[in-house]
């Protein structure tokens, strides 16, 4: 018998990178290893706050 090699389509979590093949053809609601209902959204950067410090203070 040959191998063959079989490709599957699936998913990727963009906060914790988990990959998986879902058991079913809705879309996920969230990520089965985080948890993560932004699982499709990535982390936006953290503003800068415009808050001072002590040492700029002075």
């Amino acid at each position: 018998m040959d191998k063959v090699k079989i490709t599957l389509e699936g998913y990727r979590c963009a906060r914790c990178k988990y990959e998986w093949v879902p058991r079913l053809e809705a879309y996920p609601k969230v990520c089965p290893h985080c948890k993560s209902p932004y699982w499709d959204k990535p982390r936006k950067k953290a503003k800068d706050s415009g808050t001072k410090t002590l040492k700029d203070s002075k």
